[in-house]
């Protein structure tokens, strides 16, 4: 067994904008007259789709929410979303996110991002800041119907991956997932694949319980150990 691909979570371990997202989230229920405790918008939200945190939102509040609305909450979201990350001069990148990604494909090692957001989004922010190269394989909310923690968006990613580069042979335990949310490591674990936690949302001693391997931040990733293990 040998590390073969990479898969990384969007928001909260490419791009530090979770507080971006959970603030415009937080706004638009306040508008709606459904205002949340911030335990509530993690609960319901970090490392899901768009979709299923306001559907869950609403169902926890007991608030009817048909497709219209969904769809005009959905819109509004992203239209949001976007309009900020438009106002940035630089898109808020974590620390040691290029240099570990230059890493990986020096070692000839495959990536994807595995993600719950749009893919306009996703691929948006990978073309500004010139990484739409490094990732050839994008899974988004726009290819599959369940939400993280399904493990749906992973089993779809290997598939494309081994669709792109048959002579991989790639098996889950062959991958690593980078994730920084409870839904999304349980969806790679799900999905049969190891996964590092990276603290940049959730307290290191939370995701420790979960995840395989745990760090900090990005930066602290080191391939040659993660390397070692996979070898092993």
């Amino acid at each position: 067994m040998s590390l073969k691909a990479v898969l990384f979570d969007f928001n909260g371990v490419v791009l530090d904008d979770e507080r971006i997202h959970q603030q415009i989230i937080w706004e638009m229920m306040e508008q709606e007259d459904l205002p949340l405790t911030q335990e509530e918008l993690q609960h319901h939200c970090l490392g899901r789709t768009d979709r299923a945190c306001f559907q869950d939102l609403f169902a926890s509040q007991e608030q009817p929410l048909n497709q219209f609305q969904l769809r005009r909450l959905l819109s509004l979201k992203a239209k949001a979303y976007r309009q900020y990350l438009e106002s940035l001069e630089t898109l808020p990148l974590f620390e040691g996110l290029i240099e570990l990604v230059e890493e990986l494909l020096q070692a000839g090692i495959k990536l994807a991002i595995v993600s719950g957001a749009l893919r306009a989004e996703v691929r948006m922010v990978l073309k500004q800041t010139a990484l739409e190269s490094a990732f050839p394989i994008i899974v988004t909310s726009d290819d599959v119907k369940k939400s993280k923690p399904d493990p749906a968006s992973y089993q779809l990613a290997i598939k494309r991956l081994n669709r792109k580069f048959p002579a991989l042979a790639l098996d889950p335990c062959d991958c690593l997932a980078i994730e920084d949310s409870f839904a999304g490591i349980q969806a790679a674990k799900q999905a049969q694949i190891p996964v590092v936690g990276v603290a940049h949302t959730f307290p290191f001693h939370m995701l420790q319980r979960q995840a395989n391997w745990c760090v900090d931040y990005l930066y602290q990733i080191e391939l040659e150990r993660i390397q070692a293990i996979f070898d092993r």
